[in-house]
């Protein structure tokens, strides 16, 4: 165990950087969060707090909290063009898109934020342009114009951070999937319920609206594009490309073309997959979305942001030296990250039919899905109000006795 406070730098304050700084400063950890953001980037879509997550958040005493930010999703409908349901799933329904933890992204940002901000210091509207690792620390040169030294240094920025360059430079790599997202906050229409609505169209198109709590849509776009044309795209392509792409494909296209050519908070990438060799360097460490992100299409990217944040914080607290903490915290986690990462075949282009045949043949598999018969013998094997056997049986949650 650690015998001293030692100071701990970590860039990046969504999801992992907050729920790290949590652990780290309940452990005796003097711990810094910087942030490049003037203020918490409180954006983003649904996401899922599940698995092991939940019992992270339940840890924290925020369970509570978390439900009480739920997005008012109650399940998700598939439809067809002229927006009638093919097939429905509620939120209690094991196989189902909605989880029963369903809150926004920016929720639990300001949730993990506000849990830890009295124990941790956070500097927003600055970021790190250089390390210096040395026998005692770590130089750290900040855009502001400043240096300061810390004994660690944490990446828990997203998928394109320039810290973890800065650690590991080109080692880590973005495994593309074929698949582009588009995703943004529109008004709320006169067709939107509580219930989550996914359309799919042909020629390889999807369509996702889903309600919030804030009185607003949640609205993705979602298309696959081979590699060499998304190679070359550049930030000015992208709403040509989108308001190109969205075209005939029918149902509310027409609403999401107007808001390509007017709203302002549009965010789009490719969706793929962090792989690194290794997850530290010396003095320098990665976790969250800059390790290993899994992808939007795997559901776990909250679930492994939390996941590994406590268990680098555990590990960094009952070790008495950062080289074999971060080595226990590899080798804990490596396998579990594995796993996610694993897709299951033909994800994502299974549910992207190129025909409108093929939309046919994979609303009225969905139909199949959500019938009776198929659900319950899915309940055969499937217990959804065993949380905590859910829980342990993903990965094994270790106790830290700090």
């Amino acid at each position: 165990m650690q015998t001293k406070p030692q100071r701990v730098l970590i860039s990046g304050a969504s999801i992992a950087g907050p729920t790290l700084a949590y652990w780290l400063s309940k452990y005796g950890f003097d711990v810094t969060v910087v942030e490049r953001s003037a203020a918490l980037r409180l954006g983003g879509q649904n996401i899922d707090v599940n698995g092991p997550a939940r019992k992270i958040i339940r840890l924290m005493g925020l369970e509570e909290a978390v439900r009480a930010a739920n997005t008012t999703e109650i399940g998700t409908q598939f439809v067809d063009a002229d927006n009638n349901a093919e097939a429905a799933f509620s939120k209690d329904d094991p196989t189902g898109l909605t989880q029963e933890l369903e809150i926004l992204r920016g929720d639990l940002v300001s949730i993990l934020y506000e849990a830890s901000r009295t124990k941790a210091n956070y500097r927003f509207d600055d970021y790190i342009t250089g390390l210096t690792q040395d026998a005692d620390g770590v130089g750290v040169a900040f855009n502001s114009g400043t240096t300061e030294r810390f004994d660690l240094v944490i990446s828990a920025d997203g998928i394109r951070s320039k810290t973890r360059k800065l650690m590991v430079g080109d080692e880590p790599t973005f495994h593309y999937l074929g698949l582009c997202s588009a995703y943004l906050t529109i008004p709320k229409g006169p067709t939107d319920t509580n219930w989550a609505r996914w359309y799919t169209a042909d020629d390889r198109r999807v369509i996702l609206l889903r309600p919030d709590n804030k009185g607003t849509t949640r609205a993705s776009f979602n298309f696959l594009l081979p590699e060499d044309e998304y190679a070359k795209l550049t930030s000015a392509d992208y709403r040509p490309l989108l308001k190109e792409k969205i075209q005939n494909a029918g149902w509310e296209a027409p609403r999401l073309a107007r808001e390509f050519d007017t709203n302002d908070d549009i965010y789009f990438d490719g969706v793929g997959q962090i792989k690194a060799p290794r997850w530290s360097n010396g003095r320098l460490a990665l976790t969250g979305d800059a390790a290993y992100c899994p992808a939007p299409v795997s559901g776990k990217g909250t679930t492994l942001a939390m996941v590994g944040a406590y268990v680098l914080a555990g590990e960094l607290a009952t070790h008495t030296n950062y080289q074999d903490a971060f080595a226990s915290y590899e080798q804990r986690l490596r396998p579990y990250v594995e796993s996610v990462q694993k897709l299951p075949p033909g994800v994502p282009w299974i549910v992207y039919p190129k025909s409108k045949f093929g939309v046919f043949v994979l609303n009225k598999a969905f139909a199949v899905a959500a019938s009776d018969t198929v659900k319950k013998l899915m309940g055969l094997f499937t217990k959804k109000d065993d949380k905590h056997a859910e829980e342990e049986a993903e990965f094994d949650l270790p106790a830290y006795d700090v």
